[in-house]
């Protein structure tokens, strides 16, 4: 007799995949959600047929002896395969009178001519001088301010700002950094008046001070619009390098990322150091490609070899 030929295998789901959710981890549609709770199904007793494991509406109709829904349609398919919508704001909202100043700023920095330069810093030594320090309550923002001010004392081109009206360069006997901080609604540049003359306690104390005004707002405007040179600090937030725009009216601000380990070789060995990226943005109307190297250059050299200035 002749041997029946075997039944045809069964066509695989289009929807199969080698990927399979982990042990104890629960994933439904949200038709499947919908269909458990209508049902009184407990989604950790169904056996899900979706993509990795996941459970259907129809996985949870056959656990509840109800017969499959229809065959849907394409769109209404991919709708069902689609997470449930987070809920996200849509449609325009009016800015706030702080965020019409910032996006007023910020559109005035377009009129300036800027420029990049970028330098690496190993931060060794610094990193020891803020933790020793730190217990005192001395604030990084105020550290590296410091280190800031004194350079810009060997560098006053840094410190001052192209007019276009008289055209001419206009110095700042003062040295007043200004940093900028993120605060709820907005973006605000507190300023360490006279940082170069300060001591490094008294800095501290004064940036704490000033970060409390601007969160509570109520600094004054001569706290906030009196800078000569702004510093950025996104390190705190793993950044690692950025460039800022630069404020109207200034000549120079001061991009600082995260410091992060990196290997060099000395001695012909490779050594585990860590470096921060610092990038300044210059008006290029009165500052020059040499006069931003030098900047960082001198910064540079306070930070890895002479932090002791800072604290004098």
């Amino acid at each position: 007799p002749t041997p029946k030929a075997a039944p045809a295998a069964a066509p695989k789901s289009s929807s199969s995949s080698s990927y399979t959710l982990p042990s104890g981890v629960i994933s439904a549609t949200p038709q499947a959600k919908k269909a458990a709770k209508q049902n009184g199904i407990d989604l950790s007793t169904v056996a899900g047929t979706g993509l990795g494991g996941r459970i259907t509406a129809d996985d949870v109709l056959a656990a509840a002896g109800k017969p499959a829904g229809s065959k849907s349609s394409a769109p209404a398919a991919a709708a069902a395969a689609m997470k449930e919508s987070p809920e996200l704001p849509d449609g325009p909202v009016a800015l706030s009178g702080m965020q019409s100043a910032v996006a007023k700023n910020m559109q005035a920095t377009m009129e300036s001519p800027s420029f990049q330069v970028s330098r690496a810093i190993t931060t060794t030594k610094f990193d020891e001088l803020y933790a020793s320090l730190k217990p005192k309550g001395v604030t990084v923002s105020a550290l590296l301010s410091k280190a800031v001010a004194l350079t810009l004392e060997k560098h006053p081109i840094v410190n001052a700002h192209y007019d276009k009206a008289t055209n001419s360069i206009v110095y700042h006997k003062d040295i007043n950094v200004a940093n900028a901080v993120a605060i709820d609604g907005g973006l605000i540049t507190p300023v360490l008046q006279n940082c170069n003359l300060l001591d490094i306690l008294s800095l501290s104390a004064a940036w704490k001070d000033l970060v409390g005004k601007a969160k509570s707002g109520t600094l004054r405007p001569e706290e906030y619009n009196s800078g000569t040179f702004t510093v950025s600090n996104l390190g705190m937030f793993g950044v690692s390098s950025f460039g800022s725009l630069l404020p109207a009216g200034s000549g120079g601000i001061l991009a600082i990322g995260g410091a992060n380990p990196t290997v060099e070789m000395r001695d012909g060995k490779p050594v585990e150091v860590k470096k921060m990226e610092v990038t300044l943005t210059a008006d290029h109307r009165h500052i020059y490609g040499a006069d931003a190297a030098l900047f960082l250059k001198d910064l540079a050299d306070i930070l890895e070899n002479n932090t002791a200035e800072i604290i004098l």
